[in-house]
């Protein structure tokens, strides 16, 4: 998905992990993003392959943030984005799959949440689980990030659909940004050095230089899943793949 508004040049893509398409099984992760007067809402979300309805989980997240932040005074934002978190949250406990209508239900809908709120005045990325988000720019800070985060084991992450979920919550302020990119866990492992310290510049570089000089949709898109669909990429990582650029000059 494409989005060019207000300066702002947005390209998307999911990519089905090898793990579900051997089982034929749809893709677990979801984006979304909105633009208006100078603002731009985005979010990446990765479903819980042991959840139930992880996929809903995600969807619900992306598009309840997207639709509530995207009106919210900046100087507001970081209790909005909680705000719209538990909407979230109220959106699965009464969703028609939650048979229990409590909070004891959500876990079927775990997913871990990667956004950013950007605006002329700067950005907040905010960020609950694995998953990443990179600002890009010009001038120092080069790039901010905001790394995984997971729990005692490789294998163990964080899910706005916890009980303490607000304890895993995470705010990363940037300024300016030539560039965003948010990224899924199935992503993480090639824009980023092994333990998260660095980032890959032979991945993320040659990514972010392209989107920026490619203005045809169709050729950006299938560009990007095609780097994130490659055998070698499945066999380095069988998950789900989401990346969401977004270029802002």
């Amino acid at each position: 998905m494409t989005n060019k508004k207000q300066n702002m040049h947005i390209v998307a893509t999911s990519v089905t992990g090898q793990y579900h398409r051997a089982k034929n099984l749809p893709c677990q992760d979801c984006y979304a993003h909105v633009c208006r007067r100078g603002r731009l809402v985005a979010v990446v979300s990765d479903g819980a392959g042991s959840a139930k309805y992880g996929k809903i989980g995600a969807k619900t997240v992306c598009n309840t943030l997207c639709d509530i932040l995207i009106s919210c005074p900046f100087k507001d934002i970081r209790q909005k984005i909680i705000n719209a978190l538990e909407v979230s949250r109220q959106k699965l406990i009464y969703h028609r799959l939650n048979k229990s209508k409590s909070e004891n239900g959500l876990i079927d809908f775990a997913a871990t949440v990667v956004g950013v709120v950007y605006t002329k005045k700067g950005g907040l990325f905010f960020h609950i689980g694995d998953g990443a988000a990179i600002a890009l720019n010009d001038s120092p800070p080069h790039t901010v990030v905001s790394r995984p985060e997971n729990g005692m084991f490789s294998c163990e992450t964080y899910f706005f659909t916890m009980d303490d979920w607000k304890d895993s919550l995470r705010f990363t302020p940037f300024n300016e940004a030539k560039s965003l990119i948010l990224m899924t866990d199935g992503v993480t492992g090639f824009a980023f050095t092994k333990g998260y310290d660095c980032i890959e510049n032979g991945f993320v570089e040659p990514i972010n230089r392209f989107l920026h000089g490619e203005t045809n949709r169709c050729k950006a898109v299938r560009a990007l899943n095609n780097t994130l669909g490659t055998p070698r990429a499945s066999r380095l990582n069988p998950d789900d793949k989401t990346l969401l650029w977004a270029g802002l000059k």
